[in-house]
């Protein structure tokens, strides 16, 4: 385990920095736009109503990452059925290829998980 504790440390310093970075940027923008928005004053009332803005930044975040994680949770059950059906501990090569099918599971039924959501939103953006 002591290989892993380094690019996790680098992930987790490189993710910081990424962070604080795109925290100034987000003030400075929100800056402008408050500063845009001082000098409309002549602009319709209704624009700016948090009901009007809440539902044009809706975001379908929370689907995505449910059907993603459904999906790998289906690929790995998928995965450790098929690969409990062969022979696992007589044969080196079967151990390989019983990992490479639960891997290859996982990636399969995430992607159909992503393509689930990105239908799903694809239906509710056609009824509004």
């Amino acid at each position: 385990m002591n290989y892993l504790v380094i690019p996790v440390v680098v992930g987790i310093i490189t993710y910081g920095i990424y962070k604080l970075f795109e925290l100034f940027v987000c003030r400075r923008e929100r800056l402008n736009i408050i500063d845009k928005l001082s000098e409309n004053t002549a602009l319709p009332t209704d624009k700016l109503s948090l009901d009007s803005y809440f539902q044009s930044s809706f975001s379908y975040s929370a689907l995505k990452a449910g059907c993603l994680l459904m999906g790998i949770g289906l690929g790995l059950l998928v995965g450790f059925i098929i690969s409990n059906n062969i022979d696992y501990y007589k044969n080196w090569d079967l151990r390989q290829t019983s990992s490479l099918i639960i891997g290859s599971c996982v990636l399969l039924f995430g992607g159909i998980g992503l393509i689930t959501a990105f239908l799903i939103e694809l239906k509710i953006g056609k009824k509004k």
